[in-house]
């Protein structure tokens, strides 16, 4: 009998899912998507107790390595994980795969490589999954994914507690506080669902936060902002002004007044002041969003759907974004009116019409925006930005007609 803890757990892009999330595996594997209160790796390498590595793109090699061994699971890292998945992975017999219709879920091998997939014993699966495969699932269910971390990260553990006094907790049995956390004069409604304050999170006086609510490690809100449910600030990441079923990665500063709703807010990303997302269109038709696999905008079925940011993006004071808006990776966006529901990564401008961000620029910037929370753009991190500088060249119209 075999046992998967002992087993090398690989987390692979599927080309056909990961083209269908950029803006965000622009910088990342699919597995590095948070959505819930954990990223889907860290799902992952809690359900199997292993830990796992990436086979991704190559220029994010670098940052996100390969480790492969005799006896390799490869597991699609756009999959979040259940008990009925988890119990059908480890029953793979060596050079076996699962898979559901045309998705590829995992399959066993001494090869990491995907080929391997052709030659595997084809196993089918016929359970429900979780699949991340478009970007707005990143937010769509976050809710069900916050309730299901809930129970993972907290099975075990003693909750530290609400030991403010004036705050005010409705379902108190459902709000997990780690120690370290600060909560002052607020209200936690958990009567809806769970809420999780992390490590070392900050809670201002006069937050009102209703679950399911997930608050990373360093995570901040400041005094008076109004949470709706399903939403998570990631890790070091700070909100305030209203915010509604939106899931914000690490180091991303949405710190004043505004609104923004059923929103994917990537990392290193500023949001100024009185800024807001229409979530909505007037006339209550679906949303099309751009979308990079066809090169053009695409029905999405939703009739909520706000702002996707990628990573390193920032935009002014009172910015307007309309309903569902695509932005790419180190774009700055300002000015008065509504910019395009498209902006390509490096655009430097708003309405009036944009100019590129220059590689230099945009490296300058995001060393400085990290080096002002003591962390450094490593060499990996500025290879990575330079390939899609470069490799995102044809999305900037502006520079075939200069």
């Amino acid at each position: 009998m075999w046992y998967i803890y002992r087993m090398n757990v690989i987390l692979f892009d599927d080309p056909s899912i990961r083209v269908h999330l950029l803006p965000f595996t622009f910088t990342r594997p699919v597995a590095d998507i948070r959505s819930g209160i954990l990223t889907i790796r860290e799902k992952w390498e809690r359900w199997l107790k292993a830990d796992a590595s990436f086979l991704t793109e190559d220029y994010l090699s670098g940052k996100y390595p390969l480790k492969e061994s005799a006896d390799n699971l490869l597991i699609n890292g756009a999959l979040c994980p259940d008990e009925k998945l988890i119990d059908a992975i480890r029953q793979l017999p060596m050079n076996a795969s699962l898979v559901q219709g045309e998705y590829r879920i995992a399959m066993r091998a001494s090869s990491a490589a995907l080929s391997a997939f052709d030659s595997a014993q084809v196993i089918e699966y016929a359970g429900d999954i979780d699949l991340i495969d478009r970007v707005w699932k990143i937010f769509q269910r976050n809710g069900a994914r916050i309730r299901s971390d809930f129970h993972l990260v907290t099975k075990g553990k003693t909750s530290y507690g609400v030991q403010d006094k004036p705050t005010i907790v409705y379902n108190e049995e459902n709000v997990f506080v780690e120690e370290g956390a600060t909560i002052r004069a607020a209200v936690l409604n958990a009567e809806n669902g769970p809420i999780y304050i992390g490590k070392k999170a900050i809670i201002q006086e006069g937050a009102l936060i209703r679950g399911p609510f997930a608050m990373c490690e360093g995570g901040h809100v400041n005094m008076g902002a109004k949470v709706r449910g399903d939403t998570t600030v990631g890790p070091y990441s700070k909100i305030g002004g209203e915010v509604s079923n939106s899931v914000f990665f690490s180091y991303s500063n949405k710190a004043h007044d505004g609104f923004v709703g059923n929103s994917v807010i990537g990392e290193w990303c500023n949001i100024g002041a009185d800024t807001n997302t229409s979530n909505l269109k007037n006339n209550y038709e679906t949303i099309k969003l751009w979308n990079y696999a066809t090169g053009g905008f695409k029905d999405t079925g939703l009739q909520f759907c706000g702002l996707l940011m990628g990573d390193h993006s920032k935009c002014g004071i009172n910015t307007m974004f309309n309903t569902g808006t695509i932005v790419g990776v180190s774009a700055n966006i300002f000015g008065e009116g509504f910019p395009r529901t498209f902006i390509p990564s490096f655009a430097w401008g708003g309405a009036s019409g944009f100019t590129t961000f220059q590689i230099n620029k945009a490296l300058d910037t995001a060393a400085k925006a990290m080096g002002r929370r003591n962390v450094t753009l490593s060499e990996a991190d500025h290879k990575i930005l330079q390939h899609i500088y470069e490799s995102t060249k044809s999305l900037r119209v502006w520079e075939k007609q200069s």
